[in-house]
């Protein structure tokens, strides 16, 4: 018989078994339902409870929305739909409203007629903002009367009560999130407008309200969207060189799934598509979005051969000619969609696809036809995007097929680490000639790859690719990366799993950090949404004390620490000495290694897309084309300006 392990813990029985009840497990493991407890898992709350009032107003029962914030990070969000219910609910024999607010997997949204399109489709929204809220309030206007419920850490604190009559209909719901379950509760009011005035924008006709009362007076902002996704593609649109005169936009219903879709093309070259399915954004788009694409190639092929403009199917325009300068949002509303994940990332409903493709072929054709001089725009556009990809073929052909495939040497400038494997390989990419030669004598050989950049790159939000494939800085680097580029793009042939932009803290290493992070996030972004990419931080300040010394980042960093070895002496007779650094070249090898490159004590910051439309819209302003954005952009930030040099 085998011997039972030594020491605590070893014992297994049923007594070990242990069982969740009513909202435990969501405050057991908040992560699954909410994603994370950091701020976006915080704000994730608000938009559980506002998904419920949105759900009321795409079925035509609310038409205003009103998010406030109070005093005591309190959140409050009300609406005029039919109220929660208040009866005795006969499975549970507990208030309907007790009962969704306390049972996972409860609500109108599985099945009846409640619903015929929901966002919130899990059952679990309102009921984990009360598992995870220190108190929650909830006031249901219905049937004549307001009726009033408050909970504590999820627990009803009474019965639900009929207080004072009303004439109106609708809930609120206030609550304050828990502290032990959230490390810091502060509200990011910027993030709550963006979702919010997105939410405006897809639901057309409600007005949705934010207030701000944490301060006097209050702050208060309003939307409200007559023009739905029209409204939409203007807003994304400001600034930029449109070719249409029209934006192209249809709104239409066919096998009980709504579709609304629309699109204009920039003289800009960047492709912008925004998908969403009941509300629900879709960043890895599905079955709608094909469905789109699929109707907008085969539409422009047929008419762009019909009006003689392509002579034959050698000719015919591809799905990048046609979406090279195309900013589109297609939205979609369904009674039982699909969502691949948790997260709702991706949309997998097949008849979704059918229903977009039809209906925007069909719009398509009855816009072409009425709108003869876009139409002949978008077309030329679409018939430049092509000669640019026959150039771009060719010069992609010499630089990658016969050196990445074909195992041309790697660029001479890059000093390659003798690691072999990907998962702890790293590329310093360093500015100058002279930094880099620091880095190559005092990094880690074996994992730390260094690729000097001589000078600035190309600007690529101002090129095409086949310019930028020429570039002997870009080329080299696309080389060493492994990944190709484009349509030949693939992850899994990334040679390092760290990238790491190592350039001087003044006005010109922030500029040529600026253009590679526009060059990744224009034609490497899955490096950026994948975690691949980094920006090293370079100590602005040695501070010294005999053989004491810190490395520090901030002149407030640097205060502390000469207050810290001086231990209140004055600097002159402290015998501090302080070293200013202005940029990497002037560190010897050693220095770099123990600030900047050493992993046990370097800083680095990850580069993320919080906002994919958002870091969009700011790279065409401040990378693009037109001087007009970029100059409003400037003036209307000079005052708020901070740490300009670094």
């Amino acid at each position: 018989m085998a011997k039972e392990p030594e020491g605590k813990g070893s014992s297994y029985s049923a007594k070990d078994i242990y069982v969740l009840e009513g909202l435990d497990p969501v405050r057991k493991r908040p992560g699954m339902y909410i994603g994370t407890t950091d701020s976006a898992g915080l704000h994730h709350l608000i938009w559980e409870v506002v998904d419920n009032s949105i759900d009321e107003a795409m079925g035509g029962y609310a038409h205003n929305i009103r998010v406030e914030l109070l005093p005591g990070n309190k959140i409050s969000v009300d609406d005029d739909g039919r109220g929660i219910p208040v009866e005795t609910h006969k499975q549970t024999k507990k208030s309907a409203l007790e009962t969704v607010l306390t049972t996972l997997h409860a609500g109108g949204k599985f099945g009846g007629g409640s619903y015929k399109v929901s966002g919130g489709l899990h059952g679990v929204g309102v009921s984990v903002v009360n598992a995870l809220s220190e108190w929650v309030m909830v006031e249901v206007s219905r049937e004549g009367y307001v009726w009033v419920q408050e909970y504590k850490r999820g627990k009803p604190q009474y019965k639900v009560k009929k207080t004072v009559k009303t004439s109106r209909t609708g809930t609120r719901v206030t609550f304050l999130p828990d502290a032990e379950i959230f490390a810091k509760i502060e509200w990011d009011l910027k993030r709550i407008v963006d979702h919010l005035r997105q939410q405006a924008f897809l639901t057309k006709g409600v007005k949705i309200e934010i207030i701000d009362h944490r301060k006097l007076p209050a702050l208060y902002q309003g939307f409200y969207f007559d023009g739905g996704l029209l409204s939409f593609i203007k807003y994304i649109t400001e600034g930029n060189k449109l070719i249409q005169n029209d934006p192209f936009y249809v709104h239409k219903s066919l096998d009980e799934i709504e579709v609304e879709a629309s699109f204009v093309y920039n003289e800009d070259i960047e492709t912008q598509e925004l998908s969403f399915a009941n509300n629900i954004y879709t960043p890895d788009g599905g079955m709608h979005l094909t469905g789109f694409r699929s109707a907008l190639t085969r539409t422009l092929n047929d008419y762009a051969s019909a009006e003689g403009y392509i002579k034959g199917k050698d000719d015919n325009l591809t799905g990048d000619d046609v979406r090279e300068g195309l900013s589109v949002i297609i939205s979609v509303r369904l009674s039982e969609p699909q969502f691949e994940g948790q997260t709702k990332a991706r949309l997998g409903n097949p008849p979704a696809r059918t229903a977009v493709e039809s209906v925007v072929n069909e719009a398509m054709k009855d816009w072409l036809e009425r709108h003869p001089a876009d139409a002949r725009r978008v077309i030329e556009k679409c018939l430049l995007a092509v000669k640019a990809r026959k150039a771009a073929k060719a010069a992609k052909e010499t630089i990658l097929r016969k050196g990445v495939l074909e195992g041309l040497t790697l660029p001479g400038k890059l000093a390659d680490c003798s690691s072999r494997d990907p998962g702890e390989s790293e590329l310093f990419i360093v500015e100058g000639d002279s930094a880099g030669g620091s880095a190559k004598q005092g990094r880690d050989r074996r994992t730390q790859a260094i690729l000097p950049l001589k000078g600035k790159i190309l600007n690529v939000e101002k090129s095409r690719i086949d310019k930028m494939l020429v570039n002997k800085e870009i080329k080299a680097l696309v080389v060493a990366l492994g990944t190709a580029i484009a349509e030949s793009f693939d992850i899994t042939n990334l040679r390092y799993h760290k990238i790491v932009l190592m350039t001087d803290a003044d006005v010109d290493g922030a500029h040529i950090r600026t253009l590679l992070l526009t060059l990744f996030y224009r034609y490497f972004q899955q490096l950026i949404t994948n975690g691949n990419i980094y920006i090293a931080q370079p100590p602005l300040f040695k501070v010294q004390k005999g053989k004491d010394f810190r490395y520090v980042f901030s002149d407030s960093e640097k205060e502390r620490a000469v207050s810290e070895l001086s231990k209140g002496a004055k600097e002159k007779e402290s015998g501090i000495s302080i070293q200013r650094y202005k940029g990497l070249g002037e560190m010897n090898p050693e220095q770099l290694w123990e600030t900047t490159m050493n992993p046990e004590f370097r800083v680095l910051r990850q580069v993320t897309i919080d906002d994919a439309v958002a870091a969009d819209k700011l790279f065409d302003i401040l990378m693009g084309q037109e001087v007009g954005p970029r100059k409003n952009f400037i003036q209307a930030r000079a005052l708020s300006v901070k740490n300009l040099d670094i």
